[in-house]
């Protein structure tokens, strides 16, 4: 990684790192240190024992922000805002406004098969990312990364904790016009170690939505939404009561908020 990379990127970060080994090993996908012949009898480490940081370090700066910021909102409420602005897909999207994408040290299978591109590990590098400003700074410019890149999010989820539940909001609308109950159809596929699900979801036995998330949970919430964004043209197939639920506004936000 060229000198002027990284110096770019503390400007994107907003921050410049003591420890310039941090920074490397919050970049370091495991798919570049598989290539990397050993040192002494290792091979380099990857970020993933960053991201285990970075994870914890961001849930307690977005639980922080929201418990001092919105002391009207209860404990579900709270939780609901959390769990949306932590998601995959908010990550993915930090990374990429970050272009972390384009500094990461990948190996070249992974990179020709998109990896830059995919949306579990740009998450994943923002979380490592997290966790080595933690490191290297403390809580303070851990907490600056964190809200100068998420707070924006964390306020206009705030306005209506909750909307971004697609499972229940499909679920009501079925309800609601009498149909059937969604179900959802689940599969994987990957190493055990990135799964990746798939989900499927279908009303009176037809497919109206699909989606995928590293967890079940995701997946089910992002073939949900994919559902209720297709409320303006359902599928032929739908016909009836079940048509009728998907009349109405359709939401925004994230897509893998988790279940209530």
């Amino acid at each position: 990684m060229a000198a002027d990379d990284l110096d770019n990127l503390a400007e994107r970060i907003g921050y410049r790192f003591g420890d310039e080994a941090l920074k490397q090993l919050a970049l370091s996908h495991r798919s570049w240190v598989a290539e990397q012949l050993p040192v002494a009898g290792a091979r380099p480490d990857s970020n993933e024992r960053l991201e285990l940081l970075g994870d914890a370090v961001l849930d307690t700066i977005v639980s922080e922000h929201l418990y001092a910021t919105y002391p009207d909102l209860d404990v579900g409420q709270l939780t609901k805002v959390r769990a949306s602005v932590v998601s995959t897909d908010c990550l993915a999207e930090m990374a990429g406004e970050l272009r972390l994408g384009e500094e990461l040290l990948m190996g070249r299978g992974e990179e020709a098969a998109g990896g830059r591109r995919k949306r579990s590990i740009l998450a994943d590098a923002a979380e490592a990312l997290i966790g080595a400003v933690y490191l290297d700074g403390g809580w303070a410019p851990a907490r600056q990364l964190v809200l100068s890149r998420l707070a924006g999010r964390i306020a206009a989820t705030a306005r209506a904790p909750g909307r971004d539940d697609y499972k229940t909001v499909l679920q009501e609308r079925a309800a609601r016009s009498g149909g059937a109950v969604p179900r959802y159809r689940l599969s994987c596929s990957g190493p055990d170690h990135e799964l990746l699900w798939r989900a499927v979801v279908l009303i009176a036995g037809v497919e109206v939505g699909a989606g995928e998330g590293r967890r079940k949970k995701q997946a089910e919430q992002a073939a949900a939404r994919a559902a209720l964004a297709s409320y303006g043209a359902p599928s032929p197939a739908v016909a009836g009561e079940d048509a009728k639920m998907f009349s109405g506004t359709p939401l925004a936000g994230d897509d893998s908020v988790g279940t209530p």
